[in-house]
């Protein structure tokens, strides 16, 4: 797991580790500035299905790009998904990610913060899929 950024580098409270803790006292907290980006390596083949995600409402994203590859490939557009900005989770089901798309590798790009200042704010990021 790779994060773009940290608020005011406070790994322990704002690290990327909070995105998969399941607590939801909580949060990945990017620091400012646009286009914050989170980036999985998968320890072998995925076929991604689902992506669950838990914004802060007023610091989520308009747009989330996903990108993803095979281990020494190039990463390649997946899909785009549109966000609402609210608290709840939200479950997205990229179309083209069910039609057999084999990644090990997926970035998920927040182009387009609802904050002034471009901070994203995620309680919890899941992956579903299967592994292959």
């Amino acid at each position: 797991r790779r994060v773009s950024s940290v608020l005011n580098r406070d790994v322990k409270q704002f690290g990327k580790q909070h995105l998969f803790d399941g607590s939801e006292e909580t949060c990945w907290n990017s620091d400012q500035g646009t286009a914050q980006w989170v980036t999985l390596d998968f320890p072998r083949p995925v076929k991604v299905s689902q992506l669950h995600i838990q914004f802060q409402g007023g610091f989520s994203s308009r747009l989330c790009t996903l990108e993803g590859c095979r281990t020494g490939e190039e990463l390649v557009k997946i899909s785009e998904l549109y966000p609402q900005d609210s608290h709840a989770m939200q479950i997205s089901f990229p179309r083209m990610m069910v039609e057999e798309t084999v990644l090990e590798k997926l970035k998920i790009t927040f182009g387009s913060s609802t904050d002034f200042f471009g901070r994203v704010v995620i309680y919890h990021l899941g992956v579903l899929g299967e592994r292959l």
